[in-house]
């Protein structure tokens, strides 16, 4: 493959994800780009989401947890999927796995949500239950609609970023068949302690995102 173009809704560098994601060889170029990057801190309090805004939860390059408004987000990020598809760029890889309904690319895109959802639609068939584990509790309406429709499900909240919750969170899952931590920021130590709490089978999005760009490449 030649060069591969990683996008995060944060920003970069993405260390805590890129080197589970790519193998220490195959890729002659790797490029990462944020939706953040270049930003002042202002200007990322002002995307921060207000009344009924989709929020979505991210890292700064400090590490630091930030909640920022989706419809704000997808607008930055077709920017730079169109500027990449103006590149020669062999396949783009978003790293978050939030819901961007109509995002367009000429390039060939790997978007994680879509991965993931169609996965568990394999699993769930014949109706088991599905904990979905996702960042922030305004997001669990959210998931559970949108979810529900296909599965029966059950969603808790616990952040990547902000440490305290994923216990719990775990416990209140336990009732479900199997867990689907969804969302690029849960590493495979927050898998160990879910499926170790819950005493199910766990699901980590950036493992079946790996999975799919070892691939290509």
């Amino acid at each position: 493959m030649g060069e591969l173009a990683l996008i995060t809704i944060g920003q970069t560098p993405r260390d805590d994800i890129v080197p589970d994601l790519l193998p220490a060889d195959g890729v002659s170029a790797v490029r990462q780009l944020g939706v953040l990057d270049g930003l002042a801190e202002g200007e990322i309090a002002a995307a921060a989401p207000r009344g009924d805004d989709g929020r979505l939860c991210t890292r700064l390059a400090d590490g630091r947890e930030v909640v920022i408004a989706k419809a704000w987000t997808q607008d930055r990020l077709q920017a730079i999927v169109d500027r990449l598809d103006r590149q020669s760029i062999d396949l783009i890889v978003l790293l978050c796995t939030g819901y961007f309904d109509g995002l367009r690319s000429r390039t060939l895109l790997i978007e994680p949500q879509r991965i993931v959802d169609h996965t568990v639609d394999a699993l769930a068939e014949g109706g088991r239950r599905v904990g979905v584990l996702v960042p922030l509790a305004a997001q669990v309406p959210e998931f559970a609609r949108r979810l529900g429709a296909r599965w029966p499900v059950q969603v808790s909240h616990a952040s990547p970023y902000v440490p305290g919750r994923l216990a719990e969170a775990a416990a209140e899952l336990a009732g479900s068949e199997l867990i689907v931590m969804h969302c690029m920021g849960y590493d495979e130590a927050m898998r160990r302690q879910v499926a170790s709490r819950s005493g199910r089978p766990v699901l980590l999005a950036r493992r079946l995102l790996a999975a799919t760009v070892a691939q290509f490449v």
